[in-house]
């Protein structure tokens, strides 16, 4: 029997995270029938708004918001249970009963990460990511030291209290060889978890299997991606990066399914930077100019709260963002937002010491030393709504001109443009 074609769509992240593609996700989310997450944990944070409400999601995809999609938590994706079960109860006390699938591989963050995590973070010093203290890198740990925690021992007692022995005496021995104590009880941890495994049974599911038939069935399946390229382990500005693979390569074995071609791989990269957390960040804006920009973009961390740094736009990391996705194209975001300014700085390029470097170095001593080399464009004013609703022809020249630079740049075409937060405020080319 032949296999129907199926239409398969990435969405990831070309900068540091916080681009946009909770939007993105939710623009194309209504015509898939799977929307899944393959990498990360609730460190990531996806705000949506939705005729004028407002949906901060950390775990469950952004398509869950439609009827049809059903989510998945692919293998990829580490699971702070509790995080989970309040993110389900959050959006079914707003109308929504989530339609969601949660890998039986995936692992497991327990208070002993979360732990681990602030000690790991106060030892790495000047060389930690910036950590959002969830327990990230040290569930990862585990599973690589492997002996973590997969969702499916939650519904086993007697192979969830074997192993949990072994990981809270490992994670208890490190933590206080960082110097710091711990008043965690192992009992508690067993019975708390086991009692989240109750309410998640349903939920639990070998979504390898759910997607693979998908797959063969000719569905569309929509992958949504966490953080930005500049945050991937391998790729990323390493050691200031996640610690996951955020690259639409980690698809496959994110989720535990090969697929013979994804026909849309598309990057969201928004139309200045922002990061949140510890690295350089050659076109780092300060002072006025940097709240300004801050504010007006509303550049505040979905899942922490914390100020964002921003900058300028910087294409020497987009350059990266399409080569190691395989982007077909881009979406540009926040474009709106960059409105008013006379004149806007492009970074297209790196200058360290003598050298022009125009792709991102993976030396840490080059990019703490890397300094912007900008072509100044001209900005274009106040944009009004009949703008946007008149579609890309109708905006200002120099706005257009912005747009043909950037993707002369990079050789990757901009097919949509976000003005706005809402699903209407969305120009397509």
């Amino acid at each position: 029997m032949s296999k129907k074609s199926s239409k398969i769509t990435a969405i990831v992240g070309a900068q540091w995270g916080d681009e946009g593609k909770g939007k993105i996700t939710d623009f194309f989310a209504g015509e898939a029938d799977y929307v899944v997450r393959f990498h990360g944990g609730n460190n990531a944070g996806h705000t949506v708004i939705v005729n004028g409400d407002t949906y901060k999601l950390h775990l469950i995809p952004s398509g869950v918001l439609y009827d049809h999609p059903i989510s998945i938590i692919g293998n990829g994706v580490v699971v702070d249970p509790a995080a989970l079960i309040k993110e389900i109860k959050y959006l079914q006390a707003k109308g929504v009963d989530p339609k969601l699938k949660v890998s039986d591989r995936a692992h497991v963050i327990l208070p002993y990460h979360i732990e681990m995590d602030v000690a790991l973070t106060q030892y790495q010093g000047d060389l930690a990511a910036g950590s959002t203290k969830r327990g990230i890198a040290p569930v990862y740990g585990d599973k690589m030291y492997r002996h973590g925690i997969r969702m499916i021992d939650l519904l086993e007692p007697e192979i969830f209290k074997e192993k949990l022995e072994k990981a809270f005496n490992f994670n208890q021995t490190m933590v206080k060889a960082f110097g710091h104590s711990s008043d965690l009880n192992k009992d508690i941890i067993y019975h708390d978890y086991l009692k989240f495994g109750e309410f998640l049974a349903p939920y639990i599911s070998d979504v390898s299997v759910d997607l693979y038939n998908a797959y063969q069935k000719g569905e569309s399946i929509l992958f949504e991606g966490a953080q930005g390229i500049s945050l991937d382990v391998d790729h990323g500005v390493y050691p200031h990066t996640t610690s996951s693979n955020t690259v639409a390569g980690h698809i496959a074995s994110g989720t535990g399914v090969t697929f013979g071609e994804i026909n849309r791989i598309i990057g969201i990269t928004k139309a200045y930077l922002s990061r949140v957390g510890q690295s350089p960040l050659p076109s780092e804006l300060n002072g006025v100019e940097a709240e300004t920009l801050r504010n007006k973009g509303g550049e505040y961390g979905t899942t922490t709260g914390r100020p964002r740094r921003v900058g300028w736009l910087d294409l020497v990391q987009v350059r990266q963002a399409v080569r190691t996705n395989g982007l077909t194209e881009i979406v540009l975001t926040k474009l709106d937002i960059l409105s008013g300014f006379e004149e806007i700085p492009v970074c297209y390029a790196y200058k360290v010491g003598n050298k022009t470097i125009t792709e991102m170095p993976a030396s840490l001593s080059e990019f703490r030393n890397a300094k912007p080399i900008y072509k100044n464009l001209k900005g274009w004013g106040e944009l009004t709504p009949d703008m946007i609703e008149k579609g890309f022809g109708a905006l200002p020249q120099t706005l257009r001109d912005y747009v043909k630079y950037i993707e002369d740049q990079i050789n990757c075409k901009i097919t949509i443009i976000s003005m706005g937060p809402q699903r209407h405020e969305t120009i397509i080319r």
